[in-house]
């Protein structure tokens, strides 16, 4: 089962809800990835680059790409729940920008299919603008 969540979902309500699907009794895990506005530019953590600090994001997703990653993670073996919320709009350091939430039935396969999906929604549906001190 997969869903897009429009409010930013509790992760307590998440769990008891996606141990009440159908599929439950096939997850004998479920891992969560919480993605944050850090003050660190992305340059400076990656690459090593001197930047200043960041001040607030410009954050937007196109939901059908998402949608369509979602469909593609519950294609794999052993992937039985995905539910995505994402942010949208000017958001600041500390800020929620994403939450993820997969389940399935082995750690491996669980593991691997969040980090594939964290990473398909990074890089091809959602535009992050990282702005810092004197930009508009």
């Amino acid at each position: 089962m997969s869903s897009i969540t429009r409010e930013r979902p509790s992760l307590d309500q998440w769990l008891k809800e996606a141990k009440a699907e159908e599929t439950a009794g096939q997850c004998g895990m479920y891992l969560v990835h919480n993605g944050t506005v850090r003050e660190t530019a992305r340059a400076q953590v990656r690459q090593g680059q001197d930047r200043p600090a960041v001040t607030g994001m410009e954050f937007s997703f196109d939901r059908e790409q998402v949608e369509q990653a979602m469909d593609e993670a519950l294609q794999t073996e052993g992937i039985f729940c995905v539910k995505v919320w994402l942010n949208s709009g000017h958001l600041q350091p500390g800020d929620d920008i994403m939450m993820v939430l997969v389940g399935g039935d082995i750690r491996p396969r669980v593991a691997d299919a969040l980090f594939a999906l964290v990473e398909t929604i990074k890089t091809r549906c959602v535009v992050e603008k990282e702005q810092f001190d004197g930009e508009e």
